[in-house]
């Protein structure tokens, strides 16, 4: 009976998560966050400073963090969208000239990709508001409603993530007291080793993502793409899908290139600097930030972000990883067990 009863709690868990995966996406966020920083709150107090003081410091750090990235990185993106929105008019004209009779010489299809529409579509969205940055003010003024949702959610964050921060020891001793006495240090140990997975996933993952969006950013611009820094960005924020974060950055590096330049010949820099990139991540920057404890597949990692987005939108996403590696210790776990069962024997 108990048993049921558990999987009836689980199913109702599940529903609710599911239902309102939509208004728990702060709340992860926030948790994400205390998790990340919490390192930073217990180094602190270890010189023998207050956890409300340490807490406040760590905000401090990060609203100063959060206000350079602002002033500094704000207006470089603006110049590069500005960039990009000049370029948009020859990118429509390569498609149209160039990808489009190539794709219908080898696929055979008469219409593969409507080029009108598309042209008529970012001309109504983008020329008619005069640019990104005007883009952006006439969208926020029109949708005033999804601004201050916006700016709730992001308060929302802050707020879970303080409270959290400062009630940190609270929660796990609460949690702690809530386990059954008999599997207490089974689950405790379980959940150590799945701390110690997350942790090395997420700050050694955020550290890559860090390293190679700043390369990619830098390089790409060193060798004169106008919208380097706009790739470099996305490169780095795709990395946490394996492969995708490369291959998606050198298809549009090489088709900006070529159309920036005129010429195939500009592309071979480009692909130089991908091709540095990628070895320098595989054989130093992940394998020495992230390092092999994580113990998920490249296509597990795939698999658990795709069906976190499908299931959950963007909350998923946030969820998918943490839900696998923890379902990866527990396998583990389960393995171990089994080895050295009867039934193994």
């Amino acid at each position: 009976m108990n048993k049921f009863f558990i999987v009836f709690l689980a199913g109702i868990f599940f529903t609710l998560l599911y239902f309102l995966a939509p208004v728990l996406t702060p709340f992860m966020m926030g948790m994400l966050l205390a998790y990340l920083v919490n390192p930073l709150v217990n180094l602190l107090m270890r010189l023998h400073l207050p956890r409300i003081v340490a807490v406040m410091i760590v905000f401090a750090v990060l609203f100063l963090v959060l206000g350079l990235l602002i002033v500094l990185v704000v207006p470089l993106i603006q110049a590069q969208l500005a960039h990009l929105a000049d370029a948009t008019p020859d990118m429509i004209a390569w498609v149209q000239d160039t990808a489009v009779p190539l794709l219908k010489e080898r696929l055979g299809h008469q219409e593969i990709i409507n080029v009108a529409t598309l042209k008529e579509q970012l001309s109504q969205n983008w020329v008619k508001a005069g640019g990104a940055a005007s883009w952006v003010v006439e969208t926020l003024v029109h949708s005033g409603f999804k601004l201050l949702h916006w700016l709730f959610d992001i308060l929302l964050i802050f707020v879970v993530t303080f409270y959290l921060l400062y009630d940190w020891q609270k929660v796990v001793s609460g949690i702690k007291d809530l386990l059954p006495k008999k599997y207490k240090p089974t689950v405790i140990k379980l959940a150590g080793e799945c701390n110690e997975v997350l942790g090395a996933f997420f700050r050694g993952q955020l550290l890559v993502m860090l390293t190679l969006g700043m390369y990619y950013s830098i390089v790409l611009s060193l060798v004169g793409l106008q919208i380097g820094i706009v790739i470099g960005i996305l490169v780095g924020v795709l990395t946490i899908i394996p492969y995708l974060g490369a291959i998606i950055g050198i298809l549009t590096a090489s088709i900006a290139a070529y159309i920036q330049f005129g010429s195939l010949e500009a592309i071979v820099p480009v692909w130089i600097v991908f091709a540095i990139g990628q070895t320098m991540d595989g054989m130093f920057v992940t394998p020495k930030l992230v390092g092999d404890r994580i113990g998920l597949h490249p296509v597990v990692v795939i698999f658990a972000v795709l069906s976190g987005g499908v299931l959950f939108g963007f909350f998923g996403v946030l969820l998918a990883l943490p839900v696998a590696s923890v379902i990866m210790v527990l396998l583990r776990f389960l393995n171990k067990r089994y080895h050295g069962s009867l039934l193994y024997q």
